[in-house]
Order: structure tokens, then sequence, then C-alpha cells
């Protein structure tokens, strides 16, 4: 019996980078040899990338392997740009990519929710190329690579922890899940240090997560929106510093993005009459956190949480495209917020 054809096309579409990593490693660790699967991997961005160019490295025959693996960064940015009269120039492309190879598009993406439905904030931008791949199944797949919702995270960590050759008590895994968030990046960190740190008959215990894990991030994080609330420019830079001097601008930025969208949801509960015991259940958060998303929540109004929160996804895609460098960026809204 004749063997299957392998898709040649694959978009990945998400905001979940750990997942998109270990997509790409399988991509990679399929072509063979490691020394083989470099010279056969090649690395496009998509902002700025011609049809040209993309043809060119599609069309490439792989060298001593039976597939190449065409990564295309930034896709969305290409796919978006492409006038109406070109598009049929790139679907003839993705209709005859040989079996050689692999061209994979990681389009940035997240599903937001609206009146309890759930929708790709970005899918207008590239619906042309997913109504095409709904059509060639055979040629081509999607892979939804989209961060869990909040309330699975425990479960997330459980997973990791296994996958990694340990083990989390089912409240220490809830109590990493209400630090970090749905940030699977820094949340794999975490579960990787404190694997080492109780070792390898150990099992990950409560306190163990209040010693080790984000917590003191998490506080940075408070102290820094505290200067932020009382326009203490010099204390907020040095808040963001600390900060920087721990994690990298992307984990960063996660964690940053969290705590203001928890910071609007808290003030909208305020605005309802609302308690912090509401917030904590609302939130699914700690209790001491809960009270200090009261307080700082009571700092600001509604609209201006809303419109550093614009600012924030402003920065974030800046980040992932190449824009303004992070920190930069975040120095600039520092200074504007504390003027």
């Amino acid at each position: 019996m004749a063997e299957t054809a392998k898709p040649s096309l694959y978009l990945l579409r998400g905001d979940d980078s750990v997942r998109v990593k270990e997509i790409l490693a399988g991509f990679q660790a399929g072509l063979g040899d490691p020394s083989m699967a470099d010279l056969n991997t090649v690395h496009l961005n998509g902002e700025g990338l011609s049809f040209e160019e993309l043809q060119a490295d599609a069309l490439t025959i792989p060298f001593l392997t039976e597939r190449r693996l065409i990564i295309v960064e930034n896709a969305r940015q290409m796919l978006t740009k492409t006038p109406k009269e070109n598009q049929k120039n790139y679907l003839d492309l993705f209709e005859n990519l040989p079996q050689s190879s692999a061209l994979v598009m990681l389009v940035e993406d997240q599903v937001i929710k609206k009146r309890g439905e759930r929708n790709w904030e970005h899918l207008k931008s590239y619906e042309w190329v997913i109504k095409w791949l709904d059509k060639h199944a055979d040629k081509a797949v999607v892979v939804d690579c989209t961060l869990p919702d909040e309330e699975d995270m425990p479960a997330w960590v459980l997973r990791k922890a296994k996958e990694l050759g340990g083990a989390f008590r089912p409240d220490a895994a809830h109590l990493l899940a209400s630090y970090v968030g749905n940030n699977t990046l820094q949340a794999g960190h975490e579960v990787e240090k404190l694997i080492l740190y109780v070792g390898d008959s150990g099992i990950v215990e409560p306190d163990d997560v209040m010693l080790l894990t984000a917590h003191e991030q998490e506080g940075n994080i408070f102290s820094l929106t505290d200067a932020l609330g009382e326009r203490n420019a010099v204390k907020a830079m040095q808040e963001f510093q600390i900060l920087t001097e721990k994690s990298d601008v992307m984990e960063l930025s996660g964690m940053i993005h969290r705590h203001f969208r928890q910071l609007i949801q808290a003030r909208e509960i305020i605005d309802e009459g609302g308690s912090v015991q509401q917030i904590e259940k609302e939130l699914n958060v700690l209790n001491f956190i809960a009270r200090k998303l009261y307080t700082q929540a009571q700092r600001f109004s509604l609209r201006k949480l809303l419109d550093v929160f614009a600012e924030l996804l402003r920065i974030d895609e800046g980040i992932k495209t190449g824009g303004m460098p992070g920190q930069t960026a975040y120095e600039l809204l520092i200074a504007e917020l504390t003027r």
C-alpha cells in the first residue's frame, strides 16, 4: 500500500510560543541527522518578504534529505499586505508545492471572547488563505497554537512536570498557575526550576512554589504599578529595571499584559460595587493578590486602564514584528504615564 502523501503547507496560528517551538522542533527532528537538518532549514521573515523570494526557497530541492523545511515568521504581515490581485500567485504556489518541501507559516494571532463567542482577532487579514486551506486538506494543515485558558493552567503544569520527569501536588500546580497565568513560556521555566530544586524523587509542594517561583516577580510588578499610579517616574523606572534584570522582555511583556488585564477586570468589579472576595472568586486568584488588585485598581479609572492596555498590545505587537525594541517602548510608556 502506497504511503499517504504528507501535506506541504502548514499554517501555525496562535500566541503560544512554547507550542510553536515544540512543533517546529518536531519538524526539524523529522529531517533526520541534525547537521543535515540545519542545512535544509531556512528561516524567512514575512515582514518585507517578496513572493519571488518565497517561491525560490519553497521550490529549492533539498540536499541529501527527503524534505526541506521553510519557516516563514511574521507570516500574517506578508498575507495581510498581499493585494487581492496577487493572492492567486500565492495560492498557485501552495497548490503546486512539491512533496520535498514543508512550508511552515507562523501567524501571530489570538482568540478573543465577545458575548460568549470565541473568534480569532485578526482572521479577516488572512482569511483568504484559510478558505483555500479548508478546501485542500490533502495538501495543507492549519494547526492552532493558542495559549490555554487560565483555568486550564493547573492541568498544563501537571502535564509539563510529567514530561520533564517530575511531579507536582495539585495544589502546588494551582498556586503556580495563580502566579503566572497562562504564560506558558514563564510557566515552563518555573516548572523546570522547581523540579530541579526538589530532585529526581521529590514532588513539588506549595511551599516550594512560594519559595522559588514568580512570587517575587509578581511583587515587583505590583510595585511598578503602584509607582505608575503615584506618577512617580523615578520609582517606576527603578522597578522596571529590576524586572528586566530578572526576565527577558518577551516574558516580562506577558506578565505586565496579564496584570493590567486583571486590573481592568478588578476595576469593573469595583465599579459594580464588588468586593475583594468577588475579585478573588471571579479572577481565580489568591486572596492577597485580590486585595492588591482591589487597592491598585482604585488608583486608575477604567478608561485609563483600557488606554494602557491598548498601548501594551501595540508594544507586544512591535516586539513580535521587529518594531521598536521592547525595553525602549516600555520606558517611553512609563515616562508618558508618570508625566
